[in-house]
């Protein structure tokens, strides 16, 4: 019999704390999962779900607009913002209680409150009691950045509120480029709102394709939305019902909202680890090998709280891993290297694998494809919007080492390619595929042509001849 309370103690019940917990149970251990909010975790109850029903409601300004160029005509299409966001709420509720359902069916329990770590083995809730466990893991995710303390920064929301905002702005100041500020940035923009993005970089999606980034940034222009480089919010002022932004470079924007999307941070504060020797980065972050175990051998985080990839999908790998490797005695660790992604903007982006900086960055000698073209759509619709693929493969093995969309339809596409990079494709292995026509998709298979920026083949050392060989 075990001397421990539980076997296995969560603290943090989102996406990968809720998969380990009922993978773990599954295993035969005792689990107990924390949660001091909402189960589901960021993803469910305030990111990925709800912002992508948001994107999903901002689309139909376009296929309103579509539809004439295919004979239709309508007429008084009216948007109502509470409409939207009571029926998100009911769907988020919806899939709480799913989660809920699905951890008690694994015979995991639920402890309503919030949790900290005590030693090694224990932890204390916050009605006071204390329970030890064999072993502890850490999946508390993280919580948006706020930046450096500027005067007025209270008055600025984060992705957090954006989902429960009473109206709709009708203009919004954005600081960010990363895929939260550009997604909230589309949507606000495709509901109507007048849009600024300030960055203070020289480019949106900094870790991206050099070329994405650039046609997303020209079809944000194009669909009206200011974007400000080479500066930040200096300063929020009220303004009426509203507020004034100072920027830093001396410019000064009235907008109905402001907010600030420049980064997520680990939730680690508070939560006793230094207590129990648990090793954090400089942001917070906990620290953990492959097997996702910290310095401390009984205590494990998954997910954002580590900050490896901030990434759902990995979130639920790596709690899956854990619960296998520790109680199913079957070890196995989450690849990192190959995880496809996407940009729900206007249009949406789908990456996965290098990109041609980052592939050149390691050494490889490069053919790279491109294809650009107006979609079978846009024909019709006389929308000026386009989609761009790009195949970044390695000269010598012929290997697609990444692949790069942005279009109508993008992340649907990029998974299955993953499932290709994965099993390690070759340009051969798409050129062999017969395309499917007529499809957007079908100009993944059809690029033959290599792009100029490709490098030329690896040069040849001269041939010494016999009379300048030395001799051994």
């Amino acid at each position: 019999m075990s001397s421990y309370d539980v076997d296995l103690f969560v603290i943090g019940a989102g996406s990968g704390g809720t998969r380990a917990a009922r993978i773990a149970a599954g295993h035969g251990a005792k689990v107990k999962v924390a949660e001091e909010y909402r189960v589901g975790g960021t993803c469910v109850i305030r990111g990925c779900v709800p912002k992508k029903l948001l994107v999903y409601a901002a689309r139909f300004a376009h296929e309103f607009e579509d539809a004439a160029g295919f004979g239709w005509s309508l007429q008084g299409a009216d948007f109502d913002w509470p409409t939207l966001i009571a029926n998100k709420d009911k769907e988020i509720a919806r899939l709480e209680g799913a989660y809920r359902a699905n951890l008690g069916r694994s015979g995991v329990e639920i402890v309503p409150q919030r949790a900290t770590v005590e030693g090694p083995n224990a932890v204390r809730l916050a009605d006071g009691t204390r329970l030890t466990a064999k072993y502890i893991l850490i999946a508390t995710g993280g919580h948006p950045n706020l930046g450096p303390a500027i005067p007025g920064r209270d008055l600025a929301i984060t992705s957090n509120e954006a989902f429960h905002l009473e109206r709709l702005p009708t203009s919004i100041v954005i600081q960010g480029a990363g895929y939260i500020a550009l997604e909230f940035a589309c949507l606000f923009a495709g509901l109507g709102a007048k849009v600024t993005m300030v960055h203070r970089g020289d480019r949106l999606l900094r870790d991206f394709d050099d070329e994405v980034a650039e046609r997303l940034a020209g079809e944000m222009r194009a669909s009206g939305i200011d974007i400000v480089l080479g500066a930040t919010i200096a300063e929020i002022a009220p303004e009426g019902e509203g507020r004034r932004v100072h920027l830093s470079d001396g410019r000064e924007i009235v907008a109905d909202q402001v907010m600030l999307a420049i980064g997520r941070q680990p939730n680690t504060a508070g939560l006793g680890l230094e207590t129990a020797g648990v090793a954090l980065g400089d942001n917070g972050a906990v620290k953990v090998d492959a097997g996702s175990r910290t310095n401390v051998p009984s205590i494990y985080a998954v997910g954002d709280v580590t900050d490896r990839l901030q990434l759902t999908p990995v979130a639920i790998r790596e709690g899956h891993a854990f619960a296998d490797t520790v109680f199913g005695n079957k070890p196995w660790t989450v690849d990192h290297s190959l995880v496809a992604t996407a940009v729900f903007t206007e249009p949406e982006i789908g990456v996965v694998g290098l990109t041609e900086a980052q592939a050149r960055a390691k050494g490889y000698r490069l053919d790279i494809y491109k294809t650009d073209f107006r979609p079978m759509k846009a024909t019709l619709s006389g929308r000026a919007t386009r989609v761009f693929m790009k195949l970044v493969v390695d000269q010598k093995t012929d290997r697609v080492l990444g692949a790069h969309l942005i279009g109508e339809a993008s992340a649907e596409m990029i998974q299955i390619v993953g499932i290709v990079l994965a099993m390690g494709g070759t340009k051969a292995d798409f050129d062999r595929t017969i395309a499917l026509h007529p499809s957007a998709a079908e100009e993944l298979v059809t690029m033959r042509t290599k792009d100029p920026s490709s490098d030329g083949p690896e040069p040849r050392l001269p041939e010494q001849s016999a009379e300048s060989t030395p001799a051994i």
